[in-house]
């Protein structure tokens, strides 16, 4: 049987290798937005990467939540790294919005982000796409996480 590499993990010419095609297929259109998120960590305040990066994921899940859908049960593991990367970089914005005083203290950075995540799908998934609704969604979202007056 052939063996050949596709993306870092190497398949044979077998059921394996349509696990293989799709992780490098979806793990080259996340590397970007794990890049743009590490991007706007590196350049501004934590609290204005978490709100630049959320419009622009929910623009991404909106245009590839379908591709999504299409995951579970697959072995991808390019695919489920760059999704770490991502929470990681989204949990950074997290944290250190709330070391800021910019995010509110009382609930626990990983639980913001496991929040927003689940919370941006369903709005990117809103048929038809309605920039208002993403409005009001980050509106929202980001006066709730702001600070509680006794934190201010």
């Amino acid at each position: 049987m052939r063996s050949t590499t596709v993306g870092r993990k190497p398949c044979r010419a077998s059921q394996w290798a349509k696990d293989a095609l799709l992780d490098a297929a979806v793990a080259r259109l996340l590397e970007p937005v794990v890049g743009r998120a590490r991007d706007l960590l590196a350049q501004t305040t934590p609290c204005q990467a978490l709100r630049t990066f959320l419009r622009e994921l929910i623009d991404f899940q909106a245009a590839h939540h379908a591709i999504n859908d299409q995951l579970g049960g697959l072995d991808l593991p390019d695919t489920t790294a760059l999704r770490a990367e991502l929470a990681a970089a989204m949990e950074e914005m997290a944290a250190g919005a709330q070391r800021d005083g910019e995010v509110r203290a009382d609930l626990d950075a990983a639980l913001v982000t496991t929040l927003i995540g689940h919370t941006a799908l369903g709005v990117a998934r809103a048929r038809p796409p309605s920039p208002a609704l993403v409005d009001a969604y980050l509106a929202v979202l980001l006066d709730g996480l702001g600070p509680r007056p006794s934190e201010q």
